[in-house]
């Protein structure tokens, strides 16, 4: 039941479930909790929330005031220990928690499903890092519904409302927005929230309006979900065509990374209209924190930093400046009111031997020459400085296991670590749910500095971390109607939004004779597709399956289907790209080798013959000091699904003459070579629905995309191309002559060449 109260001629109450709002005829909707103690002060005939319960109106509760006012007040009347919690990012939180595992969580003292509590409740972990660490940013992954992740919200946001000052949580999320493939799309559906190819998928539309029109969307769904900031786009510039993170970028070109990255942010942040507070920043907007500075796209060899064997980014092209383009021309000029990303976060990485002020190679979020030097002095970035997660933890006792990442400064204790970040000019700590060591760590500089030193540096993150909270108005109301919540995210309208985005992501390399579009009174035969057992990202082992490799259901929407390739009419294969390892095998390390191992593109066996002799960073002073080169050269590796190349080459066979048409599935370069020759069409997307691909395939929909990557001839060119450069690669030439080089697409009609290719080809 919702009951209106009329508190003045100015205001008015509105009581609605856990929480009430008063509106302000000339000013916001205040929102607040009646069991959190917070009371409306009525001054010059406006309302404002007494957070702090003093009875007066302080300045960091005057909305009238502008956000680096508010910041400054508030961040004054903080002691050291609400500091410290507010450096806080927490680790991944599941909404109910996880039972058990990643994630696992206790509802007094019992899992979810036993406690007779709601999903939607407060675990125990939740509650002490809120109350005793004073934690106020969460991350957000896994969430039941719409509905429960509103209600999750409310609930803690009016427990943080009753503690202390009565700062509210800024709720994030990792980017959420990714393609259920089975999924069936029609016009009037609607979602768990809108569905949207990944990152280098949004790059092959080559428009940055889709981009933009993105995050307006996703922006709009975060805040129904009680998530104020995005720990996203990931915009390193992606020179490095192995690295297992490529899809989670705008590609190696640096002018349409930077287009799509602004757009991206601009799409985020930006509040328009009545949802407008001040400078574009208002409650339609959501903190855009952009990663990794300064690009951790040069990995050397394409190993990843989230593993200590992949700890070092190289510049054997002298082209470190490069990769900060999507950062300095993209993200930190923006079109829009907001100007620049509300925060960044420093990649794992060493920028190996980039240093040349304090010689130091240390993860960049330790380095005072990338974070204050660089970002901070030499670009001007006054926002948030986060740390990628556990970079203060302690890394693994091999350099395959998953575990802390603090790369160079292995040999401190967490607490020097937590203190060195702080030198360095960041803000924040992700992952980190106590303050313990922060507390710690100023000491250290107490010791080091002195108390106002100290107290001043804490001071500067605080600021810094409350503006990013004021300017999305999460101080005068951070409550949402779950109702509300439950209309907005996946509605129709977006959930089309994000489907047209997947047609225009989907790439058209190869049609031979003209085979697409095809005729929809055809009969195909799709074989089943072998998934092999392989160790995902977190180090488990997946268990291997036969699969048909798409809905089988949507499919005969389109054709008239047979398992016998005698008779069909066509042949439809969908594999996706090589998965060519991680770089690093413990076998080879156990039987005497160095560990480091080929990572291939190809799908057969690939031999390293042009690797190069001695690796340009090395050296693991805590788990394998005695290995100073990382060198693979000579050593082999086999795909883990070889067997899509040979339900290609066992498909052509068995159609006997007929036309076969290949559909990979890509997040890195491919080399193709190993069957492109066999086949008749070749199709190519990056995260989309399978009934998007359908749409191509028939002609439902004319293909636009464009490649965002180059597509390398062999693995020779892969391994004499520079991990910082873009786009030194010598591209594969298909049987048709054409080149599958940056820009590449066709339509029906041939080759495509308008605006786009003008404008970002090389």
């Amino acid at each position: 039941m919702i009951a209106f109260i009329a508190t003045s001629s100015f205001a008015q109450t509105q009581t609605s479930g856990d929480f009430k709002t008063v509106r302000n005829i000339n000013g916001p909707t205040l929102g607040y909790s009646p069991s959190s103690g917070v009371v409306i002060l009525t001054i010059d005939g406006l309302q404002f929330k007494d957070l702090n319960k003093n009875g007066k109106l302080d300045p960091y509760e005057d909305w009238r005031l502008s956000p680096d006012e508010r910041a400054k007040d508030l961040a004054s009347k903080m002691s050291i220990e609400q500091i410290a919690g507010l450096m806080l990012y927490s680790a991944h939180q599941a909404i109910p928690a996880n039972a058990k595992g990643f994630g696992a969580g206790t509802y007094n003292g019992k899992p979810i499903d036993s406690s007779g509590m709601q999903p939607f409740d407060i675990s125990d972990q939740q509650k002490n890092f809120l109350k005793d660490d004073n934690l106020r940013h969460v991350l957000v992954t896994r969430v039941l519904s719409p509905e429960v992740a509103a209600k999750w919200n409310n609930n803690v946001q009016a427990f943080v409302e009753g503690l202390g000052l009565g700062i509210p949580a800024n709720n994030s999320s990792d980017p959420r927005n990714g393609v259920v493939a089975t999924a069936e799309y029609n016009l009037g559906s609607g979602g768990t929230i809108s569905m949207w190819p990944e990152s280098i998928g949004l790059a092959a539309t080559f428009d940055p309006s889709v981009v933009l029109k993105f995050g307006q969307t996703a922006a709009q769904e975060y805040r129904a979900l009680g998530i104020a900031t995005a720990l996203s786009p990931q915009i390193d510039l992606a020179t490095e065509p192995r690295w297992s993170r490529f899809n989670g970028t705008f590609g190696e070109n640096p002018k349409l990374a930077a287009d799509m990255a602004r757009a991206y942010v601009d799409g985020f942040q930006t509040s328009t209209g009545a949802d407008e507070i001040k400078n574009g920043w208002g409650y339609h907007s959501v903190n855009a924190m952009v990663k990794h500075w300064p690009s951790g796209g040069p990995e050397e060899a394409g190993r990843d930093a989230h593993y200590a064997y992949g700890k070092f980014a190289v510049y054997p092209g002298n082209n470190f400046q490069t990769q900060l383009t999507p950062f300095v021309e993209g993200a930190f000029k923006l079109n829009g009111k907001t100007k620049k990303a509300a925060a960044v976060m420093p990649y794992y990485t060493i920028s190996f031997d980039q240093d040349k002020k304090y010689g130091e190679n240390v993860g960049n979020g330790y380095s005072k020459y990338i974070i204050t030097d660089l970002l901070r002095n030499k670009y001007g970035y006054d926002g948030v400085v986060c740390t990628d997660w556990l970079i203060t933890a302690d890394e693994g006792k091999t350099p395959d296991v998953f575990a802390g990442k603090s790369w160079g400064v292995e040999k401190l204790t967490v607490a020097e670590r937590h203190y060195k970040v702080l030198m360095a000019g960041v803000d924040q700590f992700g992952g980190n749910n106590a303050s313990g060591p922060v507390l710690e760590a100023y000491q250290m500089g107490v010791k080091e500095h002195g108390e106002a030193f100290m107290r001043k540096r804490f001071e500067q993150s605080a600021i810094r971390l409350l503006r990013n909270i004021f300017q999305v108005g999460l101080f005068e109301n951070p409550y949402i109607d779950p109702s509300k919540s439950a209309k907005i995210v996946g509605n129709p309208e977006f959930m089309k939004a994000g489907y047209d985005a997947q047609l225009k992501s989907i790439v058209l390399l190869k049609n031979k004779s003209n085979v697409l579009p095809l005729a929809k009174t055809k009969t195909v035969y799709i074989p089943k597709r072998f998934v092999p057992s392989v160790r995902d990202f977190f180090g488990n082992k997946t268990q291997e399956r036969v699969e048909y490799p798409v809905n089988m259901d949507i499919v005969k929407k389109y054709y008239n289907v047979t398992d016998d390739p005698s008779k069909a009419d066509i042949a439809i294969v969908f594999v996706k790209g090589p998965a060519g390892g991680p770089g690093y095998s413990k076998d080879d390390r156990q039987n005497g080798g160095n560990g480091y191992v080929p990572i291939s593109l190809q799908y057969g066996p690939y031999t390293a013959a042009y690797a190069r002799e001695k690796s340009i960073a090395a050296g693991d002073p805590v788990v394998d000091p005695t290995i100073t080169n990382r060198s693979y050269k000579g050593k082999t590796t086999t795909a883990s699904n070889i067997t899509d190349l040979k339900t290609i080459i066992d498909t052509k066979a068995a159609m006997n003459g007929k036309p076969v048409i290949v559909c990979m599935g890509l997040s890195n370069p491919a080399v193709i070579s190993e069957f492109e020759p066999h086949i008749d069409g070749l199709v190519v997307s990056f995260g989309v629905q399978d009934q998007a691909l359908f749409d191509i395939i028939s002609g439902t929909v004319e293909p636009s995309g464009l490649l965002p990557l180059q597509m390398p001839a062999d693995m020779q060119t892969v391994e004499e191309q520079k991990e910082d450069v873009p786009q030194d690669m010598k591209c594969y030439k298909d049987s048709e002559g054409h080149i599958y080089d940056f820009a590449f697409g066709l339509n029906w009609k041939g080759i495509i060449s308008d605006a786009r290719t003008d404008k970002y080809k090389k």
